[in-house]
Parts: structure tokens; sequence; C-alpha cells
């Protein structure tokens, strides 16, 4: 009973669109119509994430004592650290150097060189094992 109602329908759009009547080209210009929507919907949607990845990236901002990335509204105060861009702590003194990124910044909140920081590093052997067979 399905089939034969299935078929009686396909015939009846196989009869619109092959006949040159307005039926038939509005069905067509219909089935066009969806078609190119389907196909350019992801293309559309791709841009507007695009854009917007863009905009996001765009208004993160990142603390230059501690490294935290956020949306900050207020973008003179750390929300992580509390670090102002003039070097105070939000509470208005000078901020704590007992984070293992303080000794590497002076009280201005300016990086210090490279060269005059000296890391020393103590290699160790993996296998201290010497009964290796």
């Amino acid at each position: 009973m399905n089939r034969s109602l299935v078929s009686v329908w396909l015939l009846i759009a196989l009869i619109l669109v092959l006949l040159p009547g307005p039926a038939g080209r509005l069905l067509l210009d219909l089935l066009g119509g969806l078609t190119l929507l389907l196909l350019l919907t992801p293309l559309i949607l791709a841009g507007l994430g695009l854009l917007a990845w863009r905009l996001l990236v765009n208004r993160l901002r990142t603390c230059p004592r501690c490294g935290f990335s956020s949306l900050r509204a207020d973008p003179a105060v750390c929300p992580a650290c509390g670090w102002r861009e003039d070097g105070l702590s939000s509470e208005g003194s000078w901020p704590a150097t007992d984070s293992a990124m303080g000794p590497l910044f002076g009280l201005d909140g300016a990086e210090i060189p490279a060269s005059d920081v000296t890391i020393t590093v103590n290699a160790t052997g993996v296998n201290e094992d010497s009964n290796q067979s």
C-alpha cells in the first residue's frame, strides 16, 4: 500500500518536472534553491566562525608577569596575579616575588634580559646501575 502511494507521488513530481509549465519551473526553482542553500550553508558558517575566532583572539590580553590570557574588561589589572600595567599590585603595593616568575621581572614590571640571568643545569644519567648485562 505504501509502495504505490510513493510511486504515485514520484510520478506526479516527474510529470511536473518534465512538463514545461509554470508548476514544473516552480518545482525546479525550489529544488535549485534548496540545493544551493545546502551547499552554501557550511561555507557561510565557516566564514562566520573564522570571523568570531579572529575577534576573540584580538580581545585576548596576556599578562606580561604571569602569562595568563583573559578577556578582562579592565586591561590595567590581571585577574590571576593582580599585576597592573603601572607595576603595582591591585592593592597598591609592589607585587610579591615569591611566585615562579617573580625573580625574572624587575619592580617596574620590565623583564630582566636573558644575558643577565644564569641558569644552572645538573645532568644525571638515566641508568645509574653499572650492572648491565
